[in-house]
């Protein structure tokens, strides 16, 4: 794996004055690193063209992947949405955080402002933070329920976002909301539009001395897909034309997006990551992976993971390391210098001993549950991953209510698989009753583990 060797990575430290400190970075705070974090919505592990697809050109983020790592096991929270936003916003696996599954406006389910987001760290350490795009994690313009926090109470600055998809499709959408105001139609595609923003606060921020924390969450390709013509027509032999046309139209933002970093002179000291919320819903986009969207098989939850940093991490490395969206919040914390909260559990491990050739040390494994789908509960350990199903009948109904919190946290897990994943990526043959010992120990982790989510995991029966 070319990763940074030890000496290679203390004598840059050296070169622009800042060492390693304990498990973070020592720096002053006018060099402190900006972040630039990227989130497609639906975008599946083989639609980039690093990570193999044939059908879209995608140079912005081969590019990004070929100036820094590349991660081939990385890694949604759950197989749909919002769940996977919350594991990026807090760093905690989602059902512990009460996120049982993607949002709807008649849920009162949403991201509790007693969570501690990485917004609101970093805000709070001095980062000037903005978001742009689609948010799902609950905010309504009615503030039903005595004021559902929006991304200003998650420690964002400057917003500007839909509660959950583009209107009436990424053409022209009319759902935009900025820092509570509804902005009506806008012209253009969402992914443009959300690039125009981010670029005006770039330019706008009052203070630029500053260091800067900006998320960027892309609606492309979620349906309902749209895509300039230049793009749709090269896919016009597929069934899926809009679909990859707004991927490749997703990726010339990114671009865009790069170049106006290059621009501002801050590329070396901005960490930029990109990836996606869930798999795709469209045949082969997941490939060679099992599964889609909805489902706890690989291609519901193994996305593309790419991270660039050019102080810190070398060109053109590739980890087999598994990591995920819930690693997010304690790496962004570790390379900052910001401590990430003690007072509640948090997930999530920092990736950034790979960036100098360490491995990464898991204290916890990592963990999906979602209940609509078969199995409903997975853990990924080294190269192998352990299915379970649940033992009481749970809805299988996509559309969450609260009513189906009861037999969630009542069910057990049982018809446990393990899978091998670095000689069975396809999840077909069952090791359960050939690695006994890996078995035994993955299982007796899975059963502790979603005794502990279950027991924190918000009861939305009770909210008042």
């Amino acid at each position: 794996m070319p990763v940074i060797t030890r000496r290679e990575f203390t004598g840059s430290l050296a070169a622009v004055g800042l060492g390693g400190s304990g498990t973070g970075f020592s720096q002053t705070a006018s060099r402190k690193p900006n972040f630039v974090l990227i989130m497609a919505d639906d975008l599946g592990y083989s639609d980039v063209g690093c990570y193999g697809s044939s059908e879209n050109r995608t140079p912005a983020l081969d590019q990004l992947a070929a100036e820094g790592i590349r991660f081939t096991d990385f890694y949604a929270a759950c197989a749909v949405c919002s769940p996977s936003r919350t594991a990026f916003m807090t760093g905690r696996f989602p059902v512990r955080a009460g996120v049982y599954s993607w949002i709807h406006q008649s849920h009162k389910m949403h991201l509790r402002r007693e969570e501690i987001t990485v917004a609101k760290l970093l805000k709070n350490a001095g980062y000037s933070t903005a978001f742009v795009g689609k948010w799902h994690l609950g905010f309504y313009v009615e503030k039903r329920l005595g004021g559902v926090p929006d991304p200003g109470d998650h420690g964002f600055e400057h917003w500007m976002a839909t509660e959950s998809n583009a209107n009436p499709s990424h053409r022209n959408p009319v759902n935009f909301i900025r820092n509570g105001q509804a902005l009506g139609r806008i012209e253009g595609y969402s992914c443009q539009i959300l690039v125009d923003e981010a670029i005006r606060w770039l330019d706008g921020r009052p203070d630029k001395s500053t260091p800067f924390y900006l998320n960027v969450w892309f609606h492309e390709p979620h349906s309902q897909v749209a895509a300039p013509e230049e793009y749709r027509k090269r896919h016009l032999h597929t069934k899926q034309p809009e679909y990859y046309g707004c991927i490749e139209n997703m990726d010339n933002a990114v671009g865009r997006l790069l170049e106006k970093l290059d621009a501002m002179g801050v590329r070396d000291n901005t960490v930029v990551v990109f990836t996606s919320d869930n798999g795709s819903y469209v045949n082969g986009s997941n490939d060679p992976l099992t599964g889609r969207k909805t489902q706890l098989w690989e291609g519901g939850i193994r996305e593309p993971g790419i991270m660039r940093w050019p102080a810190r991490i070398k060109k053109g490395a590739v980890t087999g390391t598994p990591a995920g969206l819930v690693d997010l919040l304690p790496t962004v914390c570790d390379i900052a210098g910001v401590p990430a909260p003690r007072d509640r559990k948090i997930d999530g491990t920092s990736l950034t001993p790979l960036f100098n050739g360490r491995p990464v040390r898991r204290q916890t494994s990592l963990y999906w549950f979602y209940s609509p789908s078969r199995p409903v509960c997975a853990i990924r350990e080294g190269n192998y991953s352990l299915v379970a199903d649940p033992e009481l009948d749970l809805s299988q109904d996509n559309m969450f209510r609260e009513e189906y919190i009861g037999p969630i946290k009542a069910t057990k897990l049982v018809n446990f698989r393990l899978y091998d994943l670095r000689a069975d990526m396809r999840q077909e043959r069952n090791l359960a009753q050939t690695q006994n010992v890996v078995f035994r120990r993955m299982k007796e982790k899975m059963l502790t583990l979603h005794a502990d989510v279950i027991r924190e995991a918000y009861d939305w029966r009770e909210h008042r």
